[in-house]
């Protein structure tokens, strides 16, 4: 059987859907699996066992140069010539479902009131009911898994296998043996925990702490951190492949809800995902290693609040509870 997985986007919605992949595997051993990704997000599952091929598009270059529709496109069919038995749309979009469609008849996604851009779903012959509110990580499996016929416990997610894969060939830029790393950006600025709480978390755990960073925003704090206390430095930029090694090295990950914090859960590393206008419940697994704290805010999936920046009153105290709570485990 030859599978194509569309899943196009961010970072942390990828590897929420990559879990599912250990246990399609498992059920199906001789099943071909190919995914559609945005390329800029391609490293993410490079040197995954699971995955057959990785096919790119760029879809968001169409909203800065329209014509690039017509190269896009052309390339999907090109993709669609191998001839999928079945394609599943995890991503729930119209993009994502009309990329679907692009590359074969056979599509499998959620139903109507199982995602925000319920018209994508006309397009599915299978459609996977869950609710949207429902957890990511269980949403992911579902939808994947239960078109081929595969049934997962959460027992199952809990005892996973780490499924991220990186290359250990190059040479790391940076030393990163028993650090504590942190992350300190998100993709929106109410998902950021303030660089004075984060200096307060170092100064409190005094561990060597590895700060990495991924644009000028966070550069500028983890340089702050680095001059502020000896024991943070900042990471030089890393790329993908180079972050998924250096989260696998970590002691504990300590950062908002975003890709990299993901990365923790995925590779089986403790970690502790800060929350403030999005909800814990949905976006994480919780497990004796990989821990939550949330802020007083009640939070609503369908409709989150863009004003919300209760992130920034979260007490520190409870982030280094639990922090030292996993450093002593």
């Amino acid at each position: 059987m030859k599978i194509a997985i569309v899943k196009l986007s961010a970072m942390g919605d990828i590897i929420h859907a990559m879990v599912a992949l250990q246990y399609i595997k498992q059920a199906k051993p001789n099943i071909q699996i190919d995914w559609i990704v945005e390329q800029g997000f391609a490293q993410i599952l490079e040197n995954n066992p699971h995955i057959n091929n990785i096919l790119t598009v760029n879809l968001k270059s169409i909203k800065k140069d329209k014509i690039t529709i017509f190269s896009e496109i052309k390339k999907i069919r090109t993709y669609s010539k191998n001839n999928y038995d079945l394609v599943i749309d995890a991503q729930g979009l119209i993009k994502s479902s009309i990329t679907s469609k692009l590359l074969g008849k056979a599509i499998a996604g959620f139903s109507k009131t199982s995602i925000r851009e319920g018209i994508a779903s006309y397009l599915y012959k299978h459609k996977v009911n869950i609710a949207y509110e429902k957890n990511a990580i269980e949403r992911n499996i579902k939808v994947l898994c239960e078109p081929l016929g595969i049934d997962i416990t959460q027992e199952q997610i809990l005892n996973k296998e780490k499924f991220l894969y990186f290359n250990t060939s190059n040479k790391l830029p940076i030393v990163i043996e028993n650090y504590i790393v942190f992350v300190v950006g998100a993709s929106v600025t109410n998902k950021i925990y303030p660089k004075e709480k984060f200096l307060e978390v170092a100064k409190r755990l005094n561990e060597k702490t590895l700060v990495i960073w991924a644009n000028d925003y966070e550069k500028e704090v983890a340089l702050y951190l680095e001059k502020s206390l000896k024991n943070v430095i900042a990471s030089p930029k890393l790329n993908l492949d180079e972050l998924k090694r250096v989260i696998s090295k970590a002691k504990i990950v300590i950062g908002g809800d975003t890709g990299p914090t993901h990365m923790a859960w995925a590779l089986n590393v403790p970690s502790v995902t800060i929350f403030g206008n999005t909800p814990e419940y949905r976006n994480t697994y919780i497990t004796p290693i990989n821990k939550v704290v949330k802020s007083k805010t009640k939070v609503d999936p369908l409709n989150l609040d863009k004003s919300d920046f209760s992130i920034q009153k979260i007490s520190t105290h409870k982030v280094i509870l639990l922090a030292k709570e996993l450093l002593n485990g």
